[in-house]
């Protein structure tokens, strides 16, 4: 018998890549080949979101994809969407078997012993989710993600992820240490470290019910030391996680780059209240200005919602100006999307497809006027970037720097997969940053 011909299709978050290589590497066998999710497969594995409506909508299109390239194929659904909507997925034509969060990373025990057919409603095989499995992705030898904390212990009244990923619970610092050191040795350049809401990182080490032990500043203390070279990234981290003690150590790191990226969601403080978060617009300035006090050419994003329930233009217009004057480099917008079982959905005042969309176009183009002045001011500047094997021709090969900012060098290919030096020179017509190599 022939190897099963098995691919992968990943949804939404960075921890998501990093848990669907970490399934990925499970099938690195005899028995199994791996293909393009764009070919033709006998098993796909759909890591899925449920972040929104539309990740729900993207998941059935795929299903959809799959059945038409080869319509014998078995389809596994796993992540969010299929921990809260188990029975739901199962009803869904083509897809045969839903994994729970938990079952996801035993993946093989469930298809290896079982002829894979076509069933209709799926095999559900799930549970109430509390372990902790340990992630991380490794594949093109540039820039890996490593999950180090999953969950979240939050009540933001929008958010359904606390629901699907369970309590916070974190890695022990020993494993991530250990990770990060195999990860340099085998060639990776950049780390980026991804959860759910790693700022909390220390509850319940290894999933574990235990008394916080570390904290995040501890982790970040302990990373710094290591003698690998190597580029360490963060992902988001919530602002009021973000303490004045990690910014500090931050601004003398040898292995963090200067990059934040900090989730707002409203100027509003009325907003913010709606939305359960933990902290005022007055806070999220404080820390801004604290970055840029340190590290005056870091890059600092944010997350935006637009049309949360009850926000009147009146709202809008706060964090319009708020974000006007704030020194932050781009914005990831997002229209509100309503979730099953938050208690967003209990507030009165909805608001119009209409207007969330233009809200959302008045913030995307103040996010691309922000992000090119950021640019433009990092002009004549020397920088290190990462250079990556992502060329569509063989004009240009494209990478970042150390502070986030897209960047082109005329196309060189000793140069894949190595930090170079550069100065960095224009900006270009879709904000690209052109470099010219320092010798």
């Amino acid at each position: 018998m022939g190897k099963k011909r098995i691919a992968f299709y990943t949804m939404g978050c960075k921890l998501n890549y990093a848990e669907t290589s970490t399934i990925a590497r499970k099938f690195s066998n005899l028995n199994y080949e791996h293909v393009s999710f764009k070919g033709v497969a006998d098993i796909y594995v759909i890591n899925s979101c449920s972040v929104t409506k539309n990740a729900d909508l993207e998941f059935k299109y795929m299903v959809r994809f799959f059945m038409k390239k080869n319509a014998k194929s078995f389809i596994i659904a796993v992540g969010c969407y299929a921990q809260l909507n188990p029975k739901e997925i199962s009803y869904i034509r083509g897809v045969d078997m839903v994994l729970g969060s938990e079952e996801k990373f035993k993946i093989i025990d469930y298809i290896h012993p079982i002829h894979l057919f076509k069933r209709y409603p799926a095999k559900i095989i799930s549970k109430k989710t509390s372990s902790y499995f340990s992630s991380y992705s490794i594949g093109d030898r540039t820039r890996s993600f490593l999950k180090i904390q999953d969950g979240c212990d939050y009540k933001c009244s929008y958010c359904i992820i606390p629901m699907a990923r369970g309590g916070s619970r974190s890695d022990s610092i020993e494993n991530i240490l250990k990770k990060i050191r195999f990860l340099f040795n085998k060639g990776i350049k950049e780390i980026v470290l991804t959860g759910i809401n790693i700022g909390d990182y220390g509850k319940k080490i290894d999933g574990i019910h235990q008394q916080r032990f570390y904290t995040f500043f501890d982790l970040i203390q302990a990373i710094d030391k290591i003698k690998e070279k190597g580029r360490i990234r963060l992902s988001s981290i919530e602002p009021n996680l973000l303490k004045k003690e990690c910014i500090e150590f931050l601004s003398k790191s040898k292995h963090f780059v200067p990059h934040f990226h900090i989730p707002l969601q409203s100027g509003s403080n009325d907003i913010l209240g709606k939305m359960q978060r933990r902290y005022r617009r007055e806070l999220y300035q404080e820390k801004v200005k604290s970055i840029r006090k340190l590290l005056p050419d870091a890059y600092i994003g944010s997350d935006i919602i637009v049309g949360f329930p009850g926000e009147t233009h009146k709202h809008f217009l706060e964090t319009f100006h708020f974000l006007k004057k704030l020194e932050i480099s781009s914005l990831h917008i997002f229209s509100y999307s309503q979730r099953p079982n938050t208690r967003s959905i209990t507030i009165q005042e909805k608001i119009t497809k209409k207007i969330q969309w233009k809200r959302n176009k008045i913030l995307r183009a103040l996010s691309k006027k922000k992000y090119l002045s950021f640019c433009e001011r990092q002009i004549y500047t020397k920088k290190t970037v990462l250079f990556e094997n992502n060329s569509t021709n063989n004009e240009y090969l494209y990478g970042y720097t150390e502070n986030y900012i897209r960047t082109k060098i005329s196309s060189n290919p000793i140069l894949k997969n190595t930090l170079q030096n550069v100065l960095l020179t224009e900006v270009d017509q879709d904000g690209i940053m052109i470099a010219k190599s320092i010798r």
